[in-house]
């Protein structure tokens, strides 16, 4: 044998390779499509109000001390005090403010308003070469 010399023996090795490339390639399209829908609607909300109303009410009376600060139902009733001289200082109760609230609801006008939604359609397409 070739390449045998004194007991020797040459054993060829073989070695593979790979070699990997890519390449990109359509597989499909979509196409997209939005609608934008218009619709008129009419809207009208119950607006509250409140008002306040202040009586003057004498009371002329007088007191020992400042009376508090009251609520009978919807009425606030803040005392008004006034020192008077006299022979003796005493508290006289000058005025009542009687304060209430009273509460009205009353319609908007009549208002009209655009509202907007979108829809969108969704196709497939395709690829150019034919797949």
């Amino acid at each position: 044998m070739k390449g045998e010399a004194a007991g020797e023996l040459i054993v060829p090795v073989v070695a593979q390779e790979l070699e990997v490339k890519k390449r990109t390639v359509e597989s499909g399209r979509v196409r997209i499509t939005k609608e934008v829908h218009e619709r008129e609607i009419t809207v009208q909300e119950p607006l509250a109000r409140e008002q306040v109303l202040v009586e003057r009410v004498a009371v002329d009376r007088v007191v020992t001390e400042p009376p508090v600060t009251r609520q009978e139902g919807d009425t606030l009733i803040v005392p008004v005090v006034e020192e008077v001289l006299v022979v003796e200082k005493r508290l006289l109760l000058k005025e009542e403010l009687r304060i209430t609230r009273v509460r009205s609801v009353e319609r908007s006008p009549t208002a009209n308003v655009t509202l907007r939604s979108e829809e969108v359609h969704v196709e497939r397409v395709p690829p150019r070469d034919g797949r």
